[in-house]
């Protein structure tokens, strides 16, 4: 829950995505991906982003001053706090079912927890991020221990996805947004790019599914563009995803999907691309 805080490389795609399946609360997905997105009518991801830290160390204008170069009406969709197999399969599904791609922080101990649902979000095509690994207010440890904490979240998506390929940058978000400027130069120094938000849902409030799509449409047709906070760990939130990704397509808008440079999975993962 977000407190309160004061060259890219551009590629247009056809969406393609692996076969998936709701097996009890779990995902399974298959290898096999189809050249293009299997449903016409799909909203599908228009484009992707390739992040730098070089060019884009820190985005998200509710933390910092800048973020993603985003078009009117072009929107990265972003989750926190997974997995959790009975809420992320279902929104891993409603994702799969409109050919969108987007980027999980995933808590360590969670993805510990359940390896199988991060093999399952690359095999669909979506970027992973770290999260830490038990989601602390970063800013109430020391330096050493926090580092600690950050590097525990990293070890852990390393042990269920391997480790990243050399060179590739590696994403990360604070929890609650809880950066200090000498934990910002550390990452920035590692290579590593921090995401913030430029809007979300307020999901971590009790709400139904029906007064969240509203919040959230609200607060988009303000924005008109941006990056989204959403947690795949929420009942409402994947229960509401379904009627937000039909409010996209029906107002025109586009998703926009962020791949780390120097990790090409995702863009192979996602079938034909072009300059």
């Amino acid at each position: 829950m977000p407190g309160a805080v004061p060259p890219f490389r551009c590629f247009h795609m056809k969406t393609a995505l692996s076969a998936c399946l709701i097996v009890g609360l779990m995902t399974v997905c298959s290898d096999v991906r189809a050249a293009t997105c299997p449903r016409p009518d799909a909203l599908g991801t228009a484009r992707t982003i390739t992040v730098d830290v070089k060019t884009t160390p820190r985005v998200g204008l509710k933390s910092f001053p800048q973020t993603l170069p985003l078009n009117d009406k072009e929107v990265v969709l972003t989750f926190d706090d997974g997995p959790l197999p009975a809420t992320t399969g279902k929104v891993l599904a409603a994702l799969s079912a409109e050919c969108v791609q987007a980027t999980f922080f995933v808590i360590g101990r969670n993805a510990e927890a359940s390896p199988q649902m991060l093999k399952a979000m690359v095999r669909q095509g979506h970027s992973i991020g770290n999260h830490t690994w038990s989601h602390p207010m970063l800013n109430h440890l020391d330096k050493a221990k926090a580092l600690a904490d950050i590097d525990k979240g990293f070890a852990a998506e390393a042990a269920a996805l391997g480790p990243a390929k050399p060179g590739a940058v590696r994403l990360f978000r604070f929890p609650y947004f809880s950066s200090t400027p000498a934990l910002l130069d550390e990452m920035e120094k590692r290579g590593v790019v921090v995401f913030g938000a430029d809007l979300w849902a307020s999901d971590w409030l009790k709400m139904t599914p029906e007064q969240e799509l509203d919040l959230l449409t609200t607060r988009l047709a303000h924005a008109r563009k941006g990056i989204i906070l959403l947690h795949d760990i929420k009942s409402q939130t994947a229960a509401m995803l379904p009627g937000f990704l039909r409010y996209l397509k029906q107002n025109g808008y586009k998703v926009v999907h962020v791949v780390p440079a120097g990790d090409t999975g995702s863009m192979t993962s996602t079938g034909n691309a072009t300059n």
